[in-house]
């Protein structure tokens, strides 16, 4: 039976091997190495947390049988695992089926492209291609073919760097203080009555200098505004304005000689004004007045231009009305006294002493200011929390303790306190700054995006955290736009990514990154980007000594691949 068994299972075998010869897989499959591939870059990138794979394969004339069907299936390669990307059907110009045509006698090309997220563990990976060949039923697996390493991560290089915004204080160093009385005068009088030298504001002026004496203010002068009511004829009007002032400055003085200072005992002291009808005096009281005809009658007196005539249907009106006598003019016979004085500030020994022992005897700007003569961030946070306690509703001193976690690198309390700050002052661009400070470091780029986006106008920081996003996102352009002219690594980073590598090294070593390993680094990369032997290997040194961790770190970056076998490099990173 076996016998009788073998001729035909012979004739079986031949046939199928006459078949996949015939069919042309096997040619195909033995000369696969004569397939190019191109990928570009030469090595996979990491750009905005994705690998963008571009692959143009060239297949040669009499290679690609005219029945057969190719599927090509890219993927990346790394330890302990492997993505596969999405395949590409190649056919041959007889075949049955759609896909990209080859054709045999002359050749042909196929173009790919493919993005898949970036994880971890293709920082070290191969990007491969495996095919498999079909005619008809009968298929054929092609070998796995490397065609590039990968992958290049220096996008996530970008530093955390983002500034948060700090409120200003309003501290001044001479703070302008003021005390202001007014004295009346009888009609077509001058001289002052002794009981207006001792009215309650006289008094409240009075208890002025004296305190200031005692703080040791400085003391500017005094404004004397002297006013005659609109009712009398405008010759007499001005003569009585002028001796109101000079009457006031005798009174003044003579007053302010039994203080026992020599506040306003000089005649320089004083700067005399005089108005000799008091119009705009006397519209103001009439429309803050309740009489009932008061718009009506400055309707009227308005039509008047001419003063003397003015005059006399101002005192025909006081006869009508009697308020207007009685209440609206004896306030325009006045004199208005404005003393001016400067009140030094604290020292700055004396201010960072009482925010640190005695918070609460000094004012919000105070220790607003006090805060910035401190170096020690914990000290800092103490007086912005005291401000804070102290005046509550003031959006500036939640704000600032925030600042402050920020720079402790502590989120959860930074948020707590710049929520706190935005209740107090909704849509304040310095809180939404650092909100979006906030968000971007918890991972949500595009709500830190929106804050930042809300947050322009406050400050160049804005745009230099957009630039740190614009990183992340792969928009390189961009990021050097809203970087501008600010020295830093990330302003560097940004030109390298964006194509512009030379332009880095000078952004660099302008910047206070400049002696930190990272910045040697980059210009390793840089020098390894423009093929400039001496620069990668001397700062690629110089990263490693401050900071031996960057030895593994080059051997295992894509940037330096080419330079893999350099005898100068080796020797840096073994």
């Amino acid at each position: 039976m076996k016998k009788q068994h073998l001729p035909t299972l012979a004739i079986a075998l031949f046939t199928s091997i006459s078949f996949i010869a015939c069919n042309g897989l096997q040619k195909m499959v033995k000369n696969s190495n004569l397939v190019t591939y191109e990928v570009t870059p030469k090595a996979l990138e990491m750009h905005a947390d994705s690998v963008l794979v571009n692959i143009s394969g060239k297949y040669p004339a009499k290679f690609f049988a005219k029945k057969a069907v190719l599927t090509v299936t890219p993927s990346i390669v790394y330890a302990n695992g492997e993505k596969t990307l999405k395949p590409i059907t190649l056919v041959g110009e007889k075949a049955v089926g759609n896909g990209t045509k080859i054709m045999y006698e002359k050749g042909g090309n196929f173009s790919y492209t493919d993005k898949v997220a970036y994880q971890p563990e293709m920082k070290i990976a191969t990007l491969n291609i495996k095919a498999v060949g079909a005619v008809k039923s009968k298929t054929k697996d092609f070998p796995s073919t490397k065609i590039a390493d990968g992958t290049i991560i220096t996008p996530l290089l970008v530093k955390s760097d983002e500034k948060a915004l700090i409120a200003k204080d309003n501290f001044q160093r001479i703070i302008p203080v003021t005390s202001t009385a007014n004295i009346y005068f009888i009609v077509n009088q001058s001289n002052v009555r002794p009981t207006e030298m001792n009215n309650a504001e006289m008094k409240t002026m009075k208890d002025f200098i004296t305190k200031g004496v005692q703080k040791q203010y400085t003391f500017k002068n005094m404004n004397v505004s002297a006013y005659a009511s609109p009712d009398g004829e405008q010759t007499l009007n001005a003569n009585l304005a002028d001796n109101r002032a000079k009457e006031t400055i005798k009174a003044l003085q003579t007053e302010f000689k039994k203080l026992k200072t020599t506040v306003g005992t000089q005649e320089d002291f004083y700067n005399k004004v005089t108005t000799a009808e008091d119009w705009d005096g006397f519209k103001t009281a009439m429309e803050a007045s309740s009489i009932p005809d008061k718009d009506l009658i400055l309707r009227v007196l308005t039509m008047y231009p001419d003063g003397e005539t003015r005059e006399k249907e101002i005192k025909n009106l006081s006869k009508t009305y009697t308020v207007v006598a009685d209440q609206i003019l004896p306030k325009l016979r006045r004199a208005v006294l404005t003393l001016n004085a400067e009140e030094k500030s604290k020292t700055d020994e004396q201010l960072t002493q009482l925010a640190a022992q005695m918070p609460d005897s000094l004012s919000v700007e105070e220790l607003l200011y006090a805060a910035t003569l401190i170096n020690d961030m914990n000290a800092k946070l103490n007086i912005y929390k005291a401000a804070e306690r102290l005046y509550s509703q003031d959006w500036r001193c939640a704000n600032n303790v925030g600042y402050i976690y920020i720079m402790q690198n502590k989120i959860t309390d930074a948020q707590a306190a710049f929520e706190r700050a935005n209740k107090l002052k909704a849509n304040n661009t310095i809180v939404l700054n650092n909100l979006g400070i906030v968000a971007r470091w918890k991972g949500d780029t595009k709500a830190a995006t929106d804050y930042y986006k809300a947050a322009m106008g406050a400050g160049s920081e804005v745009s230099y955290n957009m630039g740190i996003i614009d990183i992340m996102n792969g928009n390189y352009a961009n990021a050097v736009a809203n970087f501008g002219k600010t020295n830093s690594f990330n302003a560097a980073l940004a030109r390298v990514l964006s194509g512009n590598p030379e332009t880095a090294l000078n952004i660099i070593d302008a910047s206070s990154d400049k002696d930190a390993a990272l910045a040697y680094y980059l210009k390793a990369i840089v020098g390894a980007k423009t093929g400039k032997n001496d620069l990668m290997i001397n700062n690629l040194k110089t990263a490693v000594t401050k900071d031996a961790s960057f030895k593994m770190k080059a051997k295992e970056d894509c940037e330096f691949l080419k330079f893999r076998e350099n005898a100068d490099f080796k020797a840096v990173i073994e």
